[in-house]
């Protein structure tokens, strides 16, 4: 087959997966990760049943592509915040207050325990845990957080501490929490 012809049809397939997985964030929104079903993320997406078939066995199947594609969100959103411009402090700073956000915003439930048990959340916690890693050695470099523990200790504290985020309830609770997480990384007079 010619390039242009195979080009247009990998064009075609991604647009209707990504119109699939536009249908089921439209659902979850709407009714959470239990409202979705194959009969209404085809209709929602434009697409028949059959074709939705082709694409993905089941709606848990689904909502794991939805998922996968969240977390791909989320990371390079963090990562963006890692990589601005300013002290490690400053970013880091900001990529605890993302991350607090993120998890604040998730959905719970025993479907959401199952969509975070994949490999491509364990990736991300890695990667996650990287990022804050390399911004807390550049911050005890900089004099400005702690150096008598392991970066990579600390990175994993913030990670936990942060995640409680999940059960508070406002947006100042939050900022509490990121707050209070960033005051154990400061320096020990």
């Amino acid at each position: 087959m010619p390039k242009l012809w195979n080009e247009t049809i990998d064009a075609h397939r991604h647009a209707v997966r990504e119109a699939i997985l536009n249908a089921a964030a439209e659902l979850i929104e709407g009714g959470g990760l239990r409202s979705v079903t194959m009969s209404q993320l085809a209709e929602r997406a434009g697409i028949g049943r059959a074709t939705l078939y082709k694409y993905f066995p089941d709606a848990e199947a689904v909502l794991s592509a939805w998922h996968e594609r969240q977390v791909a969100a989320h990371l390079h959103q963090l990562a963006e915040a890692a990589h601005r411009p300013g002290a490690a402090a400053q970013r880091l700073a900001a990529v605890a207050t993302a991350y607090a956000d993120l998890a604040r915003q998730g959905h719970g439930g025993e479907l959401a325990a199952l969509l975070h048990q994949g490999e491509h959340v364990g990736h991300a916690e890695r990667h996650l845990t990287q990022l804050l890693e390399g911004l807390i050695a550049d911050g005890a470099r900089d004099g400005d957080l702690r150096d008598n523990v392991p970066p990579a200790e600390l990175a994993a504290y913030c990670l936990h501490a942060l995640t409680a985020a999940s059960s508070l309830p406002s947006r100042a609770a939050v900022e509490r929490l990121v707050a209070v997480t960033l005051d154990g990384l400061r320096p020990v007079p």
